[in-house]
């Protein structure tokens, strides 16, 4: 294992985080600070409690992925096509690294800013709503989880986009609708049955309704399912990756 390697592209993807600190971590936590104050304090003050829980409160393990996903994709894909867009990239393919190794740099940086990112959220967030968090093991280890599992997607994302542009098709267009219909909202049994069948369909809905369980204890679906739907989306990326890796797809032209 080459551990200089790897801690010189881990080093400098968290150098360039602190560079563009108002980019990178002020403006998610504040963007995210409006809706707890907005949805949690002053609409939810006025809405019905969902399973025994405030609404405030019942929406910040939502609003926490919603964050994490969009910014775990960002990081990791932005990470990767800048080398490729400036030919940097080539001197990292030429050098005696390997594929592990170049995944621990790039996707452990960008699940390392996610992390601080649902950290620093999670602490506004109990400034704004009162809330408590029954299994903290467990949310420790979601946040964690997710924060890789969406990292390592954006680093195939920021491999297959030849623009600037298709950097954020994913996580504007697809991803974040994806998540405001997921659950964070609302409780998916809520829905008519019809829709609540097709609400299964969305694999955020398991994220969502996973982490919500770490903090409350409830859950739309079984947590197990939830776990085992991110190791399995894990899996499948690292063996994209790899295949990527291993016949220079993208990656030499």
């Amino acid at each position: 294992m080459n551990i200089h390697a790897i801690r010189a592209i881990y080093m400098f993807e968290l150098a360039r985080t602190w560079r563009t600190i108002m980019q990178s971590i002020a403006t998610p936590v504040i963007s995210t600070s409006l809706y707890f104050v907005v949805f949690g304090s002053a609409i939810g003050s006025r809405m019905a409690e969902i399973d025994g829980i405030s609404y405030g409160a019942f929406i910040v393990p939502g609003l926490i992925m919603l964050t994490l996903l969009t910014e775990s994709i960002s990081n990791a894909s932005f990470g990767i096509y800048l080398p490729r867009f400036t030919g940097t990239i080539y001197e990292l393919l030429s050098a005696p690294v390997s594929v592990v190794e170049v995944l621990i740099g790039y996707v452990g940086a960008a699940a390392t800013k996610s992390v601080v990112l649902g950290i620093v959220i999670l602490g506004t967030a109990r400034l704004c709503v009162p809330f408590e968090i029954a299994h903290p093991f467990w949310m420790a280890a979601f946040l964690l989880l997710i924060s890789v599992t969406f990292s390592l997607f954006g680093f195939i994302l920021g491999v297959l986009a030849d623009s600037f542009e298709k950097l954020q098709i994913v996580p504007l267009m697809i991803v974040t609708p994806l998540t405001f219909l997921g659950g964070t909202f609302y409780s998916i049994d809520m829905l008519p049955p019809f829709w609540r069948s097709v609400a299964l369909f969305n694999p955020v809905v398991y994220l969502v309704s996973g982490f919500r369980w770490a903090f409350y204890g409830i859950s739309d679906v079984e947590v197990g399912v939830s776990l085992g739907m991110t190791v399995g989306f894990l899996i499948v990326c690292v063996a994209a990756i790899t295949w990527i890796y291993k016949t220079g797809y993208r990656l030499r032209t």
